[in-house]
């Protein structure tokens, strides 16, 4: 009884060719299948409270079948991390700003918002007339023809532009770097619409937020030429600590450095 039967298991592909998520995924399909029939078939009488757990337990195995955690080697098995480490276009003319850096995302599981933090550097350090720069998460994790082979937005809902969960939106740059985090991302690294493998694209110019009247507007924000881009995929959390570390530290030296001239 405890089995998948025969035809979820050819669904599935031979079992050496699972993949680990597979193989996790299997027993919590078992017990919610084997759940959802004793409760369809029950002859017994069950009081509301009994039948409201039994609903509860199916609607948890469900939700773990649905957001399958990604095989994680951190030490906590709640947090899930992952890196995408930046560099040019390899399409982009020689003149055009040369950004590297990482981007680096926090999430608990499984239904907690996605954090994220902007590490990147090779931007033009004269800021006095510029405006901010667009970063957005693309369709496809394809670098085969620079940037430009990500594809449009991810776009899974089919939404206008800017509500894409990956619709980071404008970051000013200041001395030619941008260290800045988002919280409560609507973008998430398990679940049905996974961002892992897919692009972080970093822009020329300034998302116009949908606000710029033309076709162009409500798929991209006519965010201009692509500089910068990687592809987002799965790490241990040592990254995002040493990032939260340095980034505490220069915290403290600018305290320190505005205490001394107050």
């Amino acid at each position: 009884m405890g089995h998948i039967s025969t035809r979820w298991k050819s669904e599935l592909g031979p079992e050496p060719c699972r993949s680990p998520a597979v193989h996790r995924m299997l027993p919590v399909l078992s017990a919610t299948i084997i759940l959802s029939a004793f409760v369809s078939c029950a002859t017994v009488e069950l009081n509301g409270e009994q039948m409201n757990d039994i609903q509860k337990k199916v609607s948890d195995l469900w939700h773990r079948l649905i957001y399958l955690k990604p095989v994680t080697s951190g030490s906590d098995d709640h947090i899930v991390y992952a890196t995408c480490q930046v560099q040019p276009s390899s399409t982009l003319e020689a003149n055009k700003p040369q950004v590297t850096g990482q981007v680096l995302f926090k999430q608990l599981y499984p239904d907690g918002k996605m954090e994220v933090f902007f590490d990147l550097q090779g931007f033009p350090a004269d800021t006095r007339n510029a405006t901010g720069r667009a970063i957005h998460i693309h369709n496809f994790g394809d670098l085969s023809n620079g940037c430009d082979s990500t594809s449009s937005h991810y776009n899974p809902h089919g939404v206008a532009h800017p509500l894409h969960p990956g619709d980071f939106g404008n970051f000013l740059v200041k001395d030619g770097k941008i260290r800045k985090s988002r919280s409560n991302v609507s973008a998430s690294l398990f679940g049905p619409h996974s961002v892992l493998g897919r692009a972080i694209v970093v822009h020329e110019q300034e998302d116009d937020l949908g606000k710029g009247g033309n076709k162009g507007s409500l798929e991209h924000g006519n965010a201009g030429k692509r500089l910068a881009c990687c592809v987002i995929g799965i790490c241990g959390p040592e990254l995002w600590n040493k990032a939260a570390m340095d980034n505490a530290s220069r915290k403290k030296k600018r305290r320190e450095s505005e205490c001394k001239t107050a």
